[in-house]
Parts: structure tokens; sequence; C-alpha cells
């Protein structure tokens, strides 16, 4: 079992939200993930390194390592008297990135290669971006997006520091894309965070059920917009750090409803353990192609919590 937080038993969760959690998981299991230490996890930039290399130097400074299954440049690291992973050289001159083990899997589900044309719809702070970047080995295209110029700043910086070439920034909101044909396209969208609780506690105060509903029409527009400006045959993939049915399954039904032309591509990544997906919700129940999507429980991996379906646009 993970490690306990000190103010674990100060933590009061709403009624309804243990409530709806009692309904859609094993809610003392869950309980127990958000109240414990996140483990630090670092992806290894291979476009300026090797995992070998660097796996080696980070270990010989008394670093232990723990390969992620599913990412083979993600290891989990921890230290016997040490927690601050971004003061190692590494980390400075753009070997490593930290990077959730969970926050990996999105970019390994939609598979950018190199001479792609991408969007990464909300990009900031660009864990993600620079994934992908280095899957494609700095070649072909990526669009890194976000609507708020302060949020840049920090995409900016990661880019940079990571040697990234083939990346250029835009600011807008991801509703006003229009006539594009891209390749690829992610869309890890802004959400409730509900599968973060682990890494922010103020979560749990906040949460109430009419954000969530918002949050939803406001992903369902991204979702939307996004699938317009992919190209026939082209792939796209929806994410969130949520653990809600309605940012989630919920978005991929109406979006199903609403596009014919769109199917979802079941996908399996070695070593990750997945939960069956909410297949009805609310009284609604859910497209059939909504089984093929990820959903990923604290509990199931030790990491957060995520969300993550493929899609495919018909040629």
């Amino acid at each position: 079992m993970p490690e306990l937080m000190p103010n674990a038993p100060l933590i009061k969760f709403k009624p309804k939200f243990i409530e709806r959690y009692s309904a859609l998981t094993d809610w003392e299991k869950f309980k127990t993930y958000n109240l414990s230490f996140l483990r630090r996890c670092i992806r290894i930039n291979t476009l300026v390194t090797t995992v070998k290399e660097t796996k080696k130097s980070i270990e010989e400074k008394g670093w232990k390592l723990e390969p992620v299954p599913w990412c083979k440049e993600g290891f989990w690291i921890s230290h016997p008297d040490r927690r601050d992973v971004g003061n190692l050289l590494e980390y400075y001159i753009g070997k490593i990135y930290v990077q959730e083990a969970a926050s990996m899997i999105p970019p390994l589900v939609l598979q950018p290669k190199p001479g792609d044309i991408v969007l990464d719809l909300c990009a900031a702070p660009g864990s993600k971006t620079t994934q992908m970047a280095a899957m494609m080995k700095n070649e072909g295209l990526i669009v890194g997006n976000d609507y708020k110029g302060q949020r840049l700043q920090s995409l900016g910086i990661n880019i940079q520091r990571s040697g990234i070439t083939n990346t250029i920034i835009t600011l807008q909101h991801g509703k006003r894309f229009h006539g594009f044909n891209f390749d690829k396209i992610l869309v890890d969208a802004p959400c409730s965070g509900t599968g973060t609780i682990r890494k922010s506690l103020k979560t749990v105060n906040i949460w109430n059920p009419g954000m969530i509903t918002k949050l939803a029409r406001q992903q369902s527009e991204l979702l939307h917009n996004a699938f317009e400006n992919l190209k026939k045959g082209g792939e796209l993939v929806y994410s969130t750090c949520s653990v809600e049915p309605e940012e989630n399954e919920g978005v991929i039904h109406r979006f199903l409803e609403a596009y014919p032309n769109a199917k979802v591509v079941k996908v399996k990544l070695p070593g990750l353990k997945v939960a069956p997906v909410i297949t009805e919700f609310l009284g609604v129940k859910y497209n059939k192609q909504v089984k093929k999507t990820l959903r990923i429980w604290p509990q199931d991996n030790d990491t957060e919590g995520f969300f993550v379906a493929k899609i495919k646009k018909s040629a």
C-alpha cells in the first residue's frame, strides 16, 4: 500500500462525492490512494540523450529508478534522503522531464510519427508536447496551443530546455481552429482534476456536480472542433485527468452520436492495468463504442487517475 499523507485523517469528503464514488468503484481503496503520496516520476528525453546513459548517471548519485511498464523512457524515481528531483543536473540540461506516469499514456496511445503534422490543442505546460516531439524525433510539425498567455511561458521554457525544434506555439481558444487538416490531434482537455486529488487536495473542497456539468460542455466543444480539423483517416486522442463519467465516457458518447464518421479505436499498453469503463450513468446508457476507451483509477497502478479515448476519422 502507498504511504498516507500526514494530514490524511483531516480531509473531509462531501457526502455526495462519497455517494457517487461508492457506486462507481471501491470507495475505500479510492480514498486511500487519493490520500497517499504520489510517486515521483521522470521521462528520459531521447532527443538529447539515451535511456541507458541517463539512467546510469542518475543512479550513480544514489537515486533508485523503477521502470514504468508502459513507457520505456519512464521511471519512478526515489532517494533515501532526497526528494528534490528538480535539482538534478539532468533536469536542468533537458535530459529528463518530471512527468507523472499516467500522463505519459495519451501520447503513447496517439503514436505520432516523424513527419506527422500534429496539433496539441491544450498543450501547456508541455509534458505531452515534449514527449510527442521526442517520439517524432524532432521531425514533422507540432502546433502547441493554449488559451492563456501565462501558461504559454512554461510551455515555451520546457520546449526550449528539451531541445525541441519541430514545435510552434499558438495562443487561442481551442474552438478557434478552423479549416486545418492535421494528421494527429491530442485533446488533453481542461477538467475537474478528480484523478489528481493526491497531487492537489483542494480538488476535494471545490468539487460539485454543477462544475462537472459545465466542464463537460466545454470539453465536448473542444473535442467536436478538434475532430473538424482532423484529416480523413487521421487519429485523435481525447484525455482527461478526471474520473468523472460526465467528463469522460459521457463526452465520448455525445460525440459519437454527433459524428457517424468517427470510430473509437481499442488500444492496449503492455503493463498498464485498466478498469471497466462506465457504460451507463445518471440514467444515460452510453454508446457501445465507449467500451473501447481506457479508464484508469488511482488504485489501479498507484498513479493519477486518467481517461483516454482514441478516435479515427473515416476516410
